[in-house]
């Protein structure tokens, strides 16, 4: 059996190669995708690529050959009705482009190893519409708005955005400890894919990762902060904050709880 060549059109164009392939083979593990990506399995324009690289109108990926037909025995998700209606509730605007959630602490937005489905797959569910895709993303503990887009050209359109600092970032938390005024941290995060734990780096190893922090209120050995960010490296806050000796309450993984 030969190769298959998926050609990417203009609704495509612009995204990234792993997430066109998460949304192309929705019942395929990410890791195996990953996997796939880094032997060379699957390639772009028959040469290797990181999942990061951005798809160009007419790209052609090559897609090995057990794959050409996985689809057929895709596994379906079902979203239980509650899910459903607690997700039109949570809509905090809505027009022909775009959603604005809020998001509740514990929701992934993507379906994983512990997760048998997230927020884009009830979005999908409740709207029938696989054209809807995540703006941006957020930690699963984390609360708060995501942006989800109903078609690509406003999806290509907020990725600019967000490229050009367009977009302003806003979180707010509740440190452990005593910040004292305004304080602006730079630093490189980097990733230990052993333990799977991101962690500031001193040096010139990791990506850049830039952040405001501003006091809002002290609450005795708490401190209610806003946070600006600039970047967005995975766990960026978290990570930043533990870095100051002031973690996140509860963050079971960068605290020390």
């Amino acid at each position: 059996m030969s190769d298959k060549n998926l050609r990417i059109t203009e609704d495509h164009a612009g995204r990234r190669l792993d997430n066109f392939l998460f949304n192309v083979y929705k019942s395929l593990p990410k890791s195996k995708i990953y996997n796939m990506i880094r032997k060379g399995e699957i390639r772009v324009n028959s040469g290797r690529i990181k999942p990061s690289r951005k798809l160009h109108l007419d790209d052609e990926i090559r897609i090995p050959p057990y794959l050409i037909n996985f689809d057929e025995n895709e596994v379906i998700i079902k979203i239980p009705p509650s899910r459903i209606k607690e997700y039109w509730k949570s809509i905090v605007f809505e027009n022909n482009d775009y959603i604005v959630f809020n998001k509740d602490p514990e929701l992934s937005v993507h379906s994983g190893s512990n997760n048998q489905f997230g927020l884009i797959d009830i979005a999908r569910a409740a709207h029938e519409s696989d054209e809807i895709d995540l703006c941006h993303r957020i930690d699963k503990s984390t609360s708060g708005c995501i942006v989800l887009a109903k078609n690509k050209k406003f999806l290509r359109n907020f990725h600019i955005q967000l490229k050009d600092n367009k977009i302003t970032k806003k979180y707010e938390a509740i440190l452990i400890g005593q910040f004292k005024g305004n304080q602006r941290i730079e630093t490189k995060i980097d990733s230990s894919t052993k333990e799977f734990l991101h962690k500031v780096q001193e040096g010139s190893e990791g990506k850049a990762a830039i952040s405001e922090f501003k006091l809002i209120n002290n609450l005795g050995s708490y401190s209610h902060v806003e946070i600006l960010i600039f970047t967005g490296r995975m766990h960026q806050i978290r990570v930043q904050s533990a870095n100051i000796n002031l973690p996140i309450v509860n963050d079971k993984k960068y605290g020390d709880f």
